[in-house]
């Protein structure tokens, strides 16, 4: 599972559908309908949220967004009807650590996304997130 802290628009068709698959696998576990990955890493800064539920469900309507934009129809009802009313924190480490992922695996699959957000500047968060400074989460998973 990987619910990246970068802008959705950054990611390719693939890593777009995956995205959503992964965010409403992680919409189910928050709502307690999964026996399984309950203790994913990358959960942990949805729940340390006061409204976990909130959390994905405006993680998820950025999605339905970027999809929206591509021509894609993801489908919404899909979403719980909560609301985030603040950002997660999110490091400028894991930031990083992110963008390099995510180009790792565009150079393999993508080259002209790859090519075009390897000379990206300023990388835009998804916008539930607000940076602050640090290293990579101590939830990552670092290969």
């Amino acid at each position: 599972m990987r619910l990246w802290s970068l802008h959705p628009k950054y990611l390719d068709s693939k890593g777009l559908v995956a995205l959503w698959r992964e965010a409403l696998l992680a919409q189910n576990v928050l709502a307690g309908n999964t026996k399984g990955y309950t203790n994913h890493p990358q959960l942990n800064r949805f729940k340390k949220t006061i409204n976990p539920m909130g959390a994905i469900a405006s993680y998820l309507r950025f999605i339905v967004i970027e999809a929206g934009l591509r021509g894609y129809r993801f489908d919404k009802n899909k979403i719980l009807n909560k609301r985030l009313q603040s950002k997660i924190k999110v490091t400028g480490g894991q930031l990083a650590f992110e963008y390099r992922h995510l180009l790792a695996k565009l150079k393999i699959r993508n080259t002209d996304k790859y090519n075009c957000l390897k000379i990206a500047k300023d990388i835009e968060l998804h916008p539930i997130f607000t940076k602050v400074g640090g290293k990579i989460e101590s939830w990552e998973i670092i290969p």
